[in-house]
């Protein structure tokens, strides 16, 4: 088990890439902190985690809350010491035309997807410096590479995280601390749910594989980047989307 008795803490872990990434990490040794905004969901993740026979600690955080944020490091380390992993998963969507996107959407988008990234991760560092070592991965997004028709405030946060892992890999290598990105494509999560069949299928023609994603395949991607497998691998921006183009 490559991740074996690393505390990994995962962000907007109760639903889709990130209770995927939780499953995942579990199986592979980890002790996952689950980090989400619904209790309930939480609840159900972390009994689904320790029934499989995991290690988890499930979380209340709203990563645009800082408070919340520093609540969960400071229970993390008195329950378990130290923090080596974290992966800045969570993200949502408010998808409208630049000349019909209200200053409320934009800002929501920016406050979860970026601020929160960053937030999570200055709340992380000062434990993985002082330890020597850890792995932060960031999601970032192909609409943050090539951007994407309606998406003005998504894509300007996911090329955003790529900054951001950029500028943290040249901050915290020399101490330790490595830092990557992660490039979904189109996958199957609740996110895409409220997209209609035809618009679907048009994104799925641009996919030369030939089908969306898997939380799953993402989550093995994570794996792989906390896992001392990746040991040289820092700043890099890893595309996972079956060879889209947008």
């Amino acid at each position: 088990m490559r991740l074996n008795d690393k505390v990994a803490i995962v962000t907007g872990a109760a639903q889709g890439i990130g209770l995927a990434t939780a499953i995942r990490f579990a199986a592979e040794g980890a002790r996952v902190v689950v980090a989400d905004l619904s209790a309930a969901r939480v609840e159900a993740a972390v009994a689904s985690l320790r029934a499989a026979g995991g290690r988890a600690l499930g979380c209340l955080v709203d990563v645009t809350e800082r408070a919340t944020i520093d609540a969960m490091v400071a229970e993390v380390r008195t329950e378990w010491g130290r923090i080596d992993v974290l992966i800045n998963n969570a993200g949502i969507t408010k998808d409208a035309r630049l000349a019909k996107m209200s200053s409320a959407q934009f800002d929501s988008v920016i406050a979860v997807n970026l601020k929160g990234v960053f937030e999570c991760t200055q709340a992380v560092a000062e434990s993985m410096v002082a330890q020597g070592s850890g792995s932060i991965v960031n999601a970032s997004s192909v609409v943050g590479l090539y951007g994407n028709f309606g998406q003005t405030n998504y894509a300007a946060t996911k090329a955003g995280v790529i900054g951001f892992t950029k500028t943290w890999a040249r901050e915290l290598g020399p101490k330790g601390v490595r830092v990557n990105a992660v490039c979904p494509g189109f996958v199957k999560t609740p996110i895409l749910e409220t997209i209609p069949e035809e618009v679907m299928q048009k994104m799925v023609a641009k996919v030369p594989l030939g089908r969306l994603g898997t939380p799953e395949e993402i989550a093995a991607v994570y794996a792989f980047l906390a896992s001392d497998d990746a040991s040289y691998l820092n700043g890099a921006v890893i595309e996972v989307s079956g060879g889209i183009q947008l």
